[in-house]
């Protein structure tokens, strides 16, 4: 591979010119694409193989036009202090908000509160339904705004007016934090190569490949069904490591230039090397990408492929746009040890200072020196940080979850106050009858034995179809929707349902959006560890065949295992239990979103085999070349620990500032992956690691030797092309010889 990857070096360098313009072609084509189609909206959401989503496929089949995949709004009213909902004057400006919207060309249904029993016991409180004829991300400007002007033409009577619902769900934004990282990143980078041309050339690549991956995703939005967060989170992650494979590449090929090499070998031999481990690093992260669709979540299966995409375009684009663009900058990319003018180069060196030993140099000597002492204060750290792991709840986030300032928040809040919590998150019981000799009797059983459960605030009159074999019967419960009280009733309902069934033959069934998201959080509970040996498996065996070696790769997995935890950990001691809830703008705390968990793991596994690529491979190497082992740790640590500390900030600069994100989902995974980076890249990594490596010597390296002829051998370290080397040098001296 090392050899391949150093021709495709040079030939990208040499034909730069060809390359550059085909990634500027590419970026013009997907970006022409994504502004000619149609904007990506909320991604529909199904869970396939659930009971919540087999009814709502019944609803949909026996309640033909009922537009249950429709978006919904609730216009929530409140009358002002020491009046009403029932006053003639506020009862005729609700009726009119009811006529105002039952005009719109995509509205399906409005309900009349004073009809439909809408109205609070105190009758302070009211509010109308409204279902729509198309789902939510199919929904027209013009009706979100039609629904908005109707509210605020209440308002104008002197009402309070909130707007709960899908219909009014925004794209999230990100916000200026964003920028920050990005900003943070530049800085670091600068440091790091000394030059802000160098600086600028793994910003602009990235840039380049993320603007694609993002430009794609928007282009197939609608005709794949992928929501606006996933174009967000792709750009999330395709930043972050197309930022550091670049850096790193640009690193090596500053490296080689100091070794006194021309800039075209220079750049072959910066792809052959560190390029074998953006491949590497990079396969890792597209495993554990493409290996959520296990999970059997639609939208969690196109979030991961999408950003697998985003990465892949970052791999490529590290191996062929990286050495054009470096051929472009010429001698103004200066090699390893050399600031620009700019920035002090040029300057008397200090003799003392140039021989010091660097601060990779120094960490890595210490921690040789005392193995055990760092490997345990590393391990009891994480083991701390990952306390709070074991309090972990999970759920999908609804109105509540979202700022106080916001209409849906408000108007979640106002409903609580009339109806009680569990008003926000009523329950749907289907009663599947059509087998049945009397199906009236099946559902009046069913609402009786429902009525009679703990938890249970209301139970409304079975509804059935015009076949009358089906009846739908809402149910509120007594807590909130994300509330443990509330998911021991949905058991519950489904127990009673079980008996119903055995006695009748009717099947029962509970759906609704808080039934949806218990089912989500049980099956994706019972995905994690299917998912975690498929994914940590397989990137096993492929690191197995990375490093020749059976104790680094397993290594590797642990000490992935000790920070996800940890990161985990923290996730719910700021989101769950509020710890710097402020500082983190965490308005609103509760249960861990049922996401999050599986996809943080999906990705901060690759994110984490990255850096255990990058950094052992470079020991590897030394190892390889006749360095004892201690001395391949140091040596290891020499060349890469600053380039991989400066990848580790960038990653978490990167991460960082999506926490700034309007969407409740973008802000934890952007604290949750910015907070596992730095346990992984800092405390597993850079401590643990080299100090199992000290700790097992000559035996971090052992492969049984059946298995050494068996697998194929990769060349990370650029072996082969030290061969090249040595076969070049002989070359030479015979043309000499034959001169002579």
């Amino acid at each position: 591979m090392a050899t391949f990857l150093y021709r495709l070096g040079r030939f990208s360098f040499r034909k730069r010119h060809f390359v550059a313009l085909f990634w500027v072609a590419l970026l013009a084509l997907a970006g022409a694409g994504a502004a000619g189609a149609p904007a990506a909206g909320n991604s529909s959401f199904s869970i396939p193989g659930t009971e919540a989503q087999k009814a709502f496929d019944l609803l949909d089949e026996r309640f033909p036009g009922a537009s249950a995949d429709g978006a919904t709004a609730r216009v929530v009213f409140k009358a002002p202090d020491g009046q009403k909902m029932t006053d003639p004057s506020n009862k005729a400006a609700v009726l009119d908000t009811v006529d105002e919207l039952s005009g719109g060309a995509e509205v399906a249904q409005v309900t009349d509160p004073y009809q439909g029993g809408g109205v609070s016991q105190d009758g302070t409180v009211a509010y109308a339904s409204v279902t729509y004829k198309v789902p939510g991300m199919e929904l027209e400007e013009s009706s979100r705004e039609a629904l908005k002007s109707a509210a605020e033409d209440a308002r104008d009577s002197g009402l309070t007016v909130e707007i709960g619902g899908d219909a009014l769900q925004a794209i999230p934004e990100t916000g200026s934090a964003e920028i920050i990282g990005i900003g943070i990143a530049a800085v670091v980078l600068v440091i790091t190569l000394g030059s802000l041309l160098a600086a600028g050339l793994p910003l602009l690549t990235a840039i380049v490949g993320v603007g694609i991956g993002v430009a794609t995703i928007t282009a197939l939005a609608s005709a794949l069904d992928l929501g606006s967060t996933t174009s967000i989170l792709a750009s999330m992650i395709g930043l972050a490591v197309g930022i550091d494979y670049a850096l790193f590449v640009v690193s090596r090929y500053r490296a080689e230039l100091a070794e006194g090499r021309e800039r075209e070998e220079a750049a072959g031999r910066a792809v052959g090397t560190a390029g074998s481990a953006v491949v590497f690093a990079g396969l890792t992260v597209v495993i554990a990408l493409v290996g959520l669709s296990v999970v059997n979540i639609p939208m969690l299966t196109k979030m991961g492929i999408a950003a697998a995409g985003t990465v892949a375009v970052a791999v490529l684009i590290a191996l062929t746009l990286i050495p054009a663009v470096l051929g472009y900058a010429g001698r103004r990319v200066r090699p390893a040890g050399e600031k620009s003018k700019l920035l002090g180069g040029g300057r008397a060196k200090n003799k003392d200072k140039a021989d010091r030993p660097n601060m990779g140099t120094r960490w890595a000597s210490f921690v040789v020196r005392r193995p055990l002492a760092v490997l345990l204060l590393g391990i009891v750290g994480l083991g701390a940080a990952a306390v709070p792991a074991g309090s972990l709840e999970l759920g999908l986030p609804d109105d509540g979850s979202q700022p106080t300032s916001t209409t849906q928040r408000r108007a979640y809040d106002l409903l609580s106050e009339g109806f009680g919590p569990g008003f926000n998150g009523p329950l749907v019981v289907v009663v599947d009858a059509q087998g049945s000799d009397d199906p009236q009797a099946v559902f009046q059983q069913a609402g009786d034995e429902i009525k009679a459960l703990d938890n249970v605030v209301n139970v409304a009159p079975a509804a059935p179809n015009k076949a009358g074999d089906t009846a739908t019967i809402a149910v509120v419960p007594d807590a909130k929707p994300s509330s443990a009280a509330t998911e021991d009733l949905v058991h519950d309902i489904r127990a009673a349902g079980a008996d119903i069934t055995d006695d009748t033959g009717a099947e029962v069934l509970v759906t609704g959006a808080t039934a949806m998201n218990i089912d989500v959080s049980q099956k994706l509970n019972d995905a994690l560890v299917p998912y975690l040996v498929l994914v940590v498996g397989l990137a096993f065996l492929l690191l197995i065949v990375v490093f020749r070696s059976i104790l680094v790769p397993l290594k590797a997995a642990l000490g992935f295992l000790l920070s996800v935890l940890a990161a985990l950990g923290a996730v719910v001691a700021v989101y769950q239990w509020g710890w710097l809830s402020g500082l983190m703008g965490v308005e609103e705390t509760g249960p861990i979103m049922s996401m999050m968990p599986i996809f943080m793991v999906g990705v901060v596994f690759g994110l984490a085999m990255d850096y255990e690529v990058f950094l052992v491979t470079r020991i590897r190497e030394a190892h390889v070349h006749g360095e004892k082992p201690a001395q391949a740790v140091v040596t290891g640590f020499r060349y890469s620990a600053r380039v991989v500390t400066a990848a580790a900030i960038i990653m978490i600069a990167v991460f960082s500032g999506f926490i700034g994100s309007s969407d409740s989902m973008v802000k934890m995974i952007g604290f949750g992956l910015a907070i596992a980076v730095l346990f992984d890249a800092f405390v597993v990594r850079m401590a643990i690691v080299p100090a199992v490596l000290a700790l097992l010597g000559a035996k971090a390296w052992w492969l049984p030797k059946w298995l050494d002829r068996a697998l194929p051998n990769v060349d990370v370290e650029g072996e082969s092309l030290a061969v090249h080397d040595r076969t070049a040098d002989r070359d030479d001296e015979d043309k000499e010889l034959v001169r002579a």
